[in-house]
């Protein structure tokens, strides 16, 4: 896949003290990725229609439409391979999760997997924002815990080097 090169600045969020906090366009492009997951995962649409009915969304404008499509795509194509990275992190059957719990598990899986432009903690962080944002109440937890897990396994020297650098402040 090519991915361009991503900055943590890019997905952080914007704040003024003049303005609200605003929505990064890779932000709201994880946003609509999700709902368009949860639709492929519920209602068993397929990719063109999800995207078709997802641009007509308020603030898809403001989204990065190739990150957003990448991330939908990218999903549903290795949605068995990221399953089964994320399986053995799990304390239940992957098909016994919330579909928005999943969704956002598959969606930092195959981030994790195909952005390594992007820091780890930067896609755990988003993760854990989406969960909160639409999923159960402590769902952001486990989602924070099988990410950082499946993040040691799929990217064990950035890992390690955070850790490295935390140990020593």
């Amino acid at each position: 896949m090519s991915a361009k090169p991503q900055t943590a600045a890019a997905d952080a969020r914007v704040v003024n003290e003049d303005k609200p906090v605003s929505k990064s366009p890779r932000r709201r492009a994880r946003e609509l990725a999700l709902q368009g997951l949860y639709q492929w995962k519920i209602g068993g649409n397929d990719e063109a229609a999800i995207e078709a009915h997802l641009a007509d969304s308020d603030g898809f404008e403001k989204a990065d439409r190739q990150f957003f499509a990448a991330l939908l795509r990218g999903v549903v194509a290795q949605h068995a391979v990221l399953q089964e990275q994320l399986q053995s992190f799990l304390d239940r059957p992957f098909a016994e999760l919330s579909p928005v719990e999943s969704s956002v598990l598959l969606a930092g899986a195959y981030e994790l997997a195909n952005y390594p432009q992007t820091p780890y903690r930067v896609i755990i962080n988003e993760a854990i924002e989406l969960t909160k944002g639409f999923g159960g109440t402590d769902g952001h937890k486990y989602v924070n815990g099988v990410l950082d897990k499946l993040a040691a396994r799929l990217r064990p020297v950035e890992v390690e080097a955070k850790r490295a650098a935390r140990a020593k402040n």
